[in-house]
């Protein structure tokens, strides 16, 4: 095989050309080098940016924040009265509509008055004949005394005299008080609300013959004021008295507290009632003690027996560390909240739970002022995890505490 033979200027022209592009390609090599040496800092802070998980965080403050406690309660009638016949007799009709609000005084049962209005009339005739018998033993006597002053009659005779006088004035005041006493019985006969409420179903019919073992005929019950009856049991009473003792709870003034009444479908009674007995010792079948509020119910919307939510207002915590319950993690130990160190990485740390407050919960211990609590996002950390923090917004947290409306429910026991 023939070699190609070039002259020398084309064996330089070759060598030239080869070098500079030896000196190009190497000239590429390092600025392409340099070039990713140069950007490597700024992808490793960008891959570690990628793999930071994304969360949405809150900062403690702490404030002063109202607290309610709400109890299932019963209504009661402030007076529940028994309406009885107190003369035997016939039941002769009803005047009351059954269920309705009667006023003080309103006529519900009428009684068979014949029977009753004869025996009036015979006590006002004995009544009567004893006058009579009393106006003769008066003129005996006066005419008597005389003579036996001047020693006419004997002192048996005007002993006699004032003695019939005195037994007839007696005989007097006794019939009087049998025709009282017979206007008392037929006044009985017409039976009257003695006071104003809501009545109840006739017990009796009409034609009955009323006595002792049958004389209820119904029921009035006064519904303004009502009572709202709740218990208290003997654990939420001892804690909520070493919440005070350690200052953490804070009674209204003269431990007057609001009470507001919650009906079944989530309405708020219109009026507010105060809390006005507490019984002073507890129940020994339920271990727990009744407390009773007194709420005005003049449109009788509440009745009695009703079951109904009370929330007792008026007490703050003090200093108080609220946050959302979808931040609070149950443990094995206990409780924890996430929290972003000051290095920008998610660490778990134990806290101490208290109530709930609407869709917060309240943290007795464990969170200092300052401190950033993931609320979004806690289930892809772990600890030492690099995380991204965002502070979680104000529509978020209205999301979360929508429904609250500034109530404190009792939290279950632990």
């Amino acid at each position: 095989m023939r070699r190609a033979v070039f002259s020398g200027p084309v064996r330089a022209w070759c060598g030239i050309t080869c070098g500079r592009l030896f000196f190009c390609v190497l000239l590429v090599s390092f600025t392409v080098a340099g070039g990713f040496g140069c950007g490597s800092r700024d992808a490793r802070q960008s891959d570690m940016e990628q793999g930071a998980v994304k969360v949405s965080t809150i900062t403690v403050s702490p404030a002063d924040v109202p607290v309610s406690f709400k109890f299932i309660a019963r209504v009661e009638s402030s007076q529940e009265v028994n309406i009885e016949a107190r003369v035997s007799g016939f039941l002769d009709k009803r005047l009351y509509t059954e269920g309705s609000i009667v006023k003080k005084g309103q006529k519900l049962f009428l009684m068979d008055q014949k029977p009753f209005k004869a025996q009036l009339d015979q006590a006002r005739a004995v009544l009567a004949r004893q006058k009579a018998a009393l106006e003769v033993a008066r003129l005996n006597l006066a005419r008597v005394r005389p003579l036996a002053a001047a020693s006419a009659v004997s002192q048996k005779d005007l002993d006699d005299a004032i003695g019939r006088f005195e037994s007839t004035s007696a005989a007097v005041e006794e019939a009087k008080a049998k025709v009282e006493q017979a206007a008392l019985n037929l006044s009985y006969t017409v039976i009257t609300s003695p006071v104003t409420g809501i009545s109840s179903y006739a017990q009796q019919a009409d034609g009955t013959y009323l006595h002792p073992s049958n004389s209820l005929l119904t029921t009035v019950s006064v519904i303004s004021p009502v009572y709202i009856n709740f218990s208290v049991s003997e654990n939420d009473w001892l804690r909520y008295r070493d919440e005070i003792a350690k200052g953490l709870l804070v009674e209204p003034k003269d431990k007057n507290f609001i009470a507001e009444v919650i009906l079944s479908d989530g309405t708020v009674f219109r009026y507010t009632g105060k809390v006005t007995f507490a019984n002073p010792s507890y129940d020994s079948r339920t271990g727990t003690f009744l407390i009773r509020a007194t709420v005005d119910n003049p449109q009788g919307i509440l009745r009695p027996n009703q079951y109904v939510h009370v929330r007792l207002k008026g007490a703050v915590r003090r200093k108080a560390v609220l946050v959302p319950q979808r931040a609070v993690q149950p443990t094995s130990k206990g409780y924890v909240v996430w929290v972003v160190e000051k290095d920008g990485r998610a660490e778990p740390r134990p806290v101490t739970v208290g109530e709930w407050h609407g869709n917060d919960w309240f943290i007795n211990d464990g969170l200092r002022k300052g401190d950033r609590v993931v609320v979004d996002g806690v289930l892809r950390l772990r600890p030492g995890s690099l995380v991204k923090a965002t502070p979680l917004s104000d529509e978020k947290k209205a999301e979360g505490g929508a429904g609250a409306a500034g109530d404190s429910a009792k939290s279950a026991s632990r």
